[in-house]
């Protein structure tokens, strides 16, 4: 329990350091940049790629960082670009994002099998159940109604974001960018 409670601890402490605010803006600029570039396919179903700069947000800075950037991002990307009316039980479903992320590969060796990991419970939980109720509260479809375009779309989604996203953080890494960050020497 020890090492739960540090990794929120320490993600708390994030939010002191400049390089943690100036990245997570730099991402969020990129995220919306991103957003605007979303595909929608039908009424309530979109495809985008906002998803990598916001799970790299989780990964570097952890789940506090990550629950107050998702909603941050959710309520900004909305004023942005609206779709729809704005409902705040995606903002929870954002915030429950950042905080999984953040629990599963905050200051973990990143690995294949826990990017699959955190999509996976996220498509699950999050994606599926919770939105997918959201929306029943928000448009009146029946929940098993949406359900089944849904969870084609994001288990077809997954290996794709799962491949994306270990690929870019890869090639950050191997690229030293993450080392200089996070030197205490660097400078911004």
């Amino acid at each position: 329990m020890s090492k739960f409670t540090d990794l929120f601890i320490s993600s708390y402490k994030e939010f002191k350091n400049v390089r943690c605010i100036t990245l997570t803006a730099m991402f969020g600029a990129i995220s919306i940049i991103l957003g605007s570039l979303t595909i929608m396919v039908g009424d309530f179903l979109k495809i985008g790629f906002s998803f990598l700069p916001n799970e790299f947000v989780f990964y570097l800075f952890g789940p506090l960082v990550g629950a107050v950037y998702g909603a941050a991002m959710d309520i900004l990307t909305f004023l942005v670009k609206p779709m729809g009316s704005f409902f705040p039980g995606f903002t929870i479903s954002a915030v429950l994002t950042g905080i999984l992320y953040g629990i599963i590969m905050y200051k973990r060796p990143l690995s294949l099998k826990r990017i699959i990991i955190a999509n996976l419970i996220r498509v699950v939980f999050i994606d599926l159940l919770l939105n997918t109720y959201w929306l029943t509260i928000l448009i009146g479809k029946g929940f098993f109604v949406l359900l089944p375009l849904r969870a084609l779309k994001g288990f077809i989604m997954m290996p794709i974001e799962t491949l994306l996203l270990y690929v870019v953080i890869k090639g950050v890494e191997a690229s030293g960018i993450l080392k200089i960050m996070h030197s205490k020497k660097a400078k911004i």
